[in-house]
C-alpha cells in the first residue's frame, strides 16, 4: 500500500511495505496489551485520601485552599479517574522537566479526555508551589492537587521513604458504595534495564520523534524553552 505518490526508489517501496506490516503487527500488539489492561481483575480497595487544592483557574488569587477527597474526583460513578503523579515536591526541589512535558500534553488534550474520564495531577509539593509552576506553563486546563501531606504517593509508590518522586500514572474507580479502587499504576521502570519507557504513551512528543530519522537520540526536556 502506497503511503504517497511520489515516485520513490524501488528499494524504497519495499522497505516501506516492510515497515507497514510492522506497523500493523505493532498495532494489533497494543489492543492486545490494552485488552489485557481492561481485563484487570479489581483491585486492592484505597482510602479516600484527602487532597489539597488551591484555585482552578491562573486568573485567580493564591486563596482560598480547599480540600478534596479522592472519591470527589471522579465527576460520575461510572467514570475512571486517572491520575499522574508529577515529580515535584520533597526531595524534588523542583519540577521534573519530563513530567512537565507530560502535563504539557494533558493539559492540551484535556477537553477531549473530560469526554470519557476524570483526571488530574497530583504532586507532593505545596499548592502555592504547583500554581506557580502552573502559570509558568500555561496550565489551564488540569486540575492540579497537592498531596504531600498524606500517604498518598507512597502508597503508590510515587514516592520511597526519602521523600524521593518518581513519575508515576494510576487509575482508580469507584465502587457502589462510592469508596475508590485502585485499577493500573505504571511507572517509567519497567525493568531493571528498561529504566524509561514505560509510560511513554502518555507523550505525543516520543511518537513524532519515533517518526524522523534521527529519532530520540539523547535529548532530555528542560524548563527553559
Amino acid at each position: 500500500m502506497k503511503q504517497t505518490r511520489l515516485d520513490e526508489p524501488s528499494e524504497y517501496g519495499v522497505r516501506r511495505e516492510e515497515l507497514l506490516q510492522a506497523e500493523v503487527e505493532l498495532m494489533h500488539h497494543r489492543e492486545r496489551v490494552a485488552s489485557l489492561r481492561r481485563q484487570l481483575p479489581s483491585g486492592a480497595p484505597v482510602r479516600d485520601y484527602q487532597f489539597l487544592e488551591g484555585p482552578r483557574h491562573l486568573g485567580d488569587g493564591d486563596d482560598p485552599v480547599t480540600t478534596v477527597q479522592l472519591s470527589e474526583l471522579f465527576t460520575s460513578p461510572e467514570r475512571a479517574l486517572v491520575v499522574y503523579h508529577l515529580m515535584y515536591g520533597k526531595r524534588q526541589t523542583s519540577p521534573c522537566p519530563m513530567c512537565t512535558m507530560w502535563v504539557d500534553g494533558l493539559n492540551g488534550v484535556m477537553r477531549h479526555i473530560a469526554q470519557n474520564a476524570d483526571l488530574v495531577v497530583a504532586a507532593a509539593a505545596d499548592p502555592a508551589a504547583l500554581r506557580a509552576h502552573a502559570r509558568d506553563r500555561g496550565w489551564d486546563n488540569v486540575r492540579l492537587l497537592s498531596c504531600g501531606g498524606s500517604t498518598f504517593q507512597y502508597d503508590l509508590a510515587a514516592e520511597d521513604e526519602a521523600g524521593t518522586q518518581d513519575s508515576t500514572v494510576s487509575v482508580f474507580t469507584l465502587d457502589g458504595d462510592g469508596s475508590p479502587r485502585h485499577v493500573y499504576t505504571s511507572h517509567p521502570c519497567m525493568a531493571e534495564d528498561i529504566p524509561e519507557r514505560g509510560i511513554d504513551l502518555l507523550s505525543p512528543v516520543w511518537h513524532l520523534l519515533d517518526l524522523t530519522p534521527h529519532g530520540r537520540g539523547e535529548w532530555y526536556a528542560g524548563l527553559d524553552y
